[in-house]
């Protein structure tokens, strides 16, 4: 799953320089992410607890875009799909940043959430155009 964060170009600077109040925003969203995908089944109704066997989260900044992009891969060795998971990861870890940034700029964006990839499960393999 990705999503990004869009902010203002001073916002961003602070962030790719480690200079936020409250620290290092890309390593404690990375951390939630991680958390949250976890913590699905507790978060979404009906989502059941899986035992996941890898969660990892890429997180950038593009400077032309003026935004943090957030990626997001879940695993399961099981044969249920993890999109939920991926899609949750990636919400967490936008909302991080806006929660660690917000007293400087309230105008960011947690925008184009969305599903990369999914293999396996029910509904099978996915790919987005």
């Amino acid at each position: 799953a990705a999503g990004r964060v869009t902010m203002a170009a001073d916002t961003l600077a602070l962030i790719r320089d480690g200079a936020m109040a409250k620290g290092d925003v890309l390593g404690v969203a990375r951390l939630a992410g991680i958390m949250a995908a976890k913590r699905t089944a507790d978060l979404i109704p009906l989502c059941h607890p899986l035992q996941l066997s890898s969660v990892s989260l890429e997180l950038s900044c593009d400077e032309a875009a003026n935004c943090v992009e957030i990626t997001a891969e879940v695993k399961l060795s099981g044969r249920t799909g993890v999109e939920m998971e991926a899609l949750t990861a990636v919400s967490v870890a936008g909302l991080t940043i806006y929660d660690m940034c917000k007293a400087v700029d309230r105008g960011m964006q947690l925008t184009d959430v969305r599903l990369i990839h999914k293999s396996g499960g029910k509904s099978g393999h996915y790919d987005a155009s």
